[in-house]
């Protein structure tokens, strides 16, 4: 019943940034932990970032850590991903993932441990 959709994907040049956006359809409760991910042709789906609820802890994978950063809207219902150094090997399709929790502090890594999905956003970067 809570669908996602993904947005602000395009063509970057190698050193630019993007954000990206997540909206859910509803407004979500504090205990939500939200995630990105991302795949390229060909590859497998990897993790990129991930928040919890309340908003302090956040985790990023060794590939963007340092770049990246994951965030939260005060509503709660939006979830962005702004990517700072673009790299060609950023190019692939990112998703949004959400999931219920009872722990504010619980997200994870894991793409089979989120419940609900958007439907990707293209991220390409030009060298």
């Amino acid at each position: 019943q809570v669908q996602l959709v993904e947005s602000g994907g395009g063509l970057v040049q190698a050193g630019g940034s993007l954000r990206l956006s997540c909206a859910a359809s509803k407004r979500t409760s504090n205990n939500v932990a939200w995630a990105w991910f991302r795949q390229a042709p060909g590859k497998e789906r990897e993790f990129v970032a991930a928040i919890s609820w309340s908003g302090g802890a956040t985790n990023y994978a060794a590939s963007v850590s340092g770049r990246s950063t994951i965030s939260r809207d005060d509503g709660k219902k939006t979830v962005y991903l702004e990517m700072n150094n673009l790299k060609p090997e950023d190019t692939a399709v990112y998703y949004c993932a959400l999931k219920v929790v009872l722990n504010p502090q619980l997200s994870s890594n894991v793409a089979n441990w989120y419940a609900y999905w958007g439907q990707g956003t293209q991220v390409t970067v030009s060298s």
